[in-house]
């Protein structure tokens, strides 16, 4: 099936030139990018795309982590593109991430943990509608 997720390279990838070597993956395993952008998060947009997480421990160096630097924003489409993604991205934490993932290969630890794809279609719809959108989550390719 035919479906959009959302990816997020995050400032520690950009910082360390990884963006090209990220997206060819991507491209190799015959996904679209669809739409993509680079932007600096001010505050108030981290905390509505880390809304989930609000009250947590951890928030704050969510927050600091991600508005740190300029991160690139991806719609990629393709066929199971959120199961996809999620598997070539690999664990969340680095260190327990599988090498050939994209976390296994050049994440290092938390929160710097390279970059985020949306984990099922709700989250896709409300994080391109974030920062893409109705147009673009609506629009057939």
């Amino acid at each position: 099936m035919k479906e959009k997720t959302f990816v997020a390279i995050k400032p520690d990838a950009v910082k360390r030139k990884l963006i090209g070597k990220i997206i060819e993956r991507f491209e190799n395993k015959g996904l679209d990018i669809i739409a993509m952008k680079m932007v600096r998060l001010n505050r108030e947009l981290a905390e509505k795309y880390y809304e989930e997480h609000k009250g947590k421990d951890f928030f704050e160096d969510l927050i600091n982590f991600i508005t740190s630097g300029r991160i690139v924003l991806m719609v990629i489409e393709g066929e199971n593109a959120i199961s996809v993604v999620r598997k070539m991205i690999g664990m969340t934490d680095p260190t327990e991430a599988d090498p050939g993932t994209i976390r296994g290969d050049f994440g290092t630890k938390l929160p710097e943990n390279i970059i985020h794809a949306s984990d099922s279609k709700k989250s896709a719809e409300r994080e391109i509608k974030l920062f893409f959108g109705d147009d673009v989550w609506e629009s057939e390719h």
